[in-house]
């Protein structure tokens, strides 16, 4: 859970500060009719550096097993304006020629330099591509992709499972390039202005960063006659920055920012309904409905199949949002319920 502080908008208006850390990892809501405790793996209060909650979630652990081939996810969700983006990727207002100052870089930049520092200290074997789409009002934009974004299909197969077909994958060899990538996509991601956020993302967005291991001869002891070989590995690790769940009545929204956020609601709502009957044990469990949005199909694997997931949930402190906040903390409270099988 990351709690971000109170806005200026907030403390002039007098908004209470709601939410609280008590360490241990629990967070107290306080507020009349509401008192509740929540115990998570971790808290970071309104105090807490980027550093520290990248050190702090396992995000470096999860760069770690992506690179031992397995299929890592970080995903951001919380109510719009809650700190999702910033926790992620670190402050909007960045670019190749205006770049964020070094504290202030999201778990995104941070995890590319894990990546990369642990790839210079394995030699050649590692062979690093990233692809980068967004879901917009259901349809799948390919981010990297030269001229406007168009639609792409969403497949299915058997060996692949769900898996966006002509989909632009770009390798790179250092954390220009992949940053690059990143703020050259992020661009082009939809945003828009509303009551509760000035850059509120109006896509779901997904980086995947593709990682393979080739294969490597082994040197056999001086009594062994054989030579082995260390199997080569294919992990992924896919960054999700989901859009905020917004009331429409609080953000002011109509027209097409009103379509967005029903598209928006509408997709989370799914993602909650697979996360609620995940967290049931594994023989009361019913068939899980991936196939609701385009959004739990894309987050299929990592959510129930063979992947590990870290869901980082960002809240605001103040009373004024305190419907939306207790919504992510029991919506968060079920998804750390949900186990998979790596």
């Amino acid at each position: 859970i990351r709690v971000r502080p109170l806005t200026c908008t907030e403390t002039q208006r007098g908004d209470q500060q709601v939410v609280r850390s008590l360490g241990d990892g629990t967070v107290h809501v306080s507020a009349a009719r509401h008192d509740a405790t929540f115990g998570f793996s971790a808290v970071f209060d309104a105090g807490a550096s980027q550093e520290a909650v990248f050190e702090g979630s396992g995000m470096r652990q999860l760069v770690e097993l992506a690179i031992d081939g397995f299929s890592c996810t970080v995903f951001a969700f919380g109510q719009t304006g809650s700190g999702k983006t910033y926790t992620l990727m670190g402050p909007f207002a960045q670019s190749t020629t205006q770049p964020a100052a070094p504290g202030l870089l999201g778990l995104m930049q941070r995890s590319f330099a894990c990546l990369l520092q642990q790839s210079r200290g394995r030699g050649s074997d590692l062979a690093l591509s990233a692809s980068y789409l967004e879901i917009y009002n259901e349809q799948v934009r390919d981010l990297l992709s030269p001229g406007p974004p168009c639609a792409l299909p969403l497949r299915w197969s058997k060996t692949r499972g769900f898996y966006v077909e002509n989909q632009l994958s770009v390798d790179f060899e250092s954390l220009e390039t992949i940053a690059d990538l990143l703020l050259q996509g992020s661009q082009r991601r939809r945003t828009s202005a509303h009551a509760l956020n000035r850059h509120s993302s109006r896509s779901h967005a997904l980086l995947t960063i593709h990682i393979l291991r080739r294969a490597q001869s082994i040197t056999p002891a001086p009594r062994v006659p054989q030579s082995s070989t260390c199997p080569s590995k294919q992990g992924t690790l896919c960054f999700v920055d989901l859009a905020g769940s917004e009331r429409v009545k609080e953000t002011g929204s109509s027209g097409q920012l009103c379509v967005e956020a029903n598209n928006i609601n509408r997709s989370l709502l799914a993602l909650g309904h697979c996360i609620s009957l995940l967290a049931k044990p594994r023989g009361k469990r019913t068939h899980i409905p991936y196939r609701d949005s385009k959004l739990t199909r894309l987050l299929a694997r990592s959510l129930g199949g063979s992947g590990i997931t870290l869901m980082v949930a960002c809240i605001s402190p103040s009373s004024r949002c305190l419907s939306e906040t207790l919504s992510t903390l029991h919506y968060a409270s079920r998804a750390r319920r949900v186990t998979t099988r790596p």
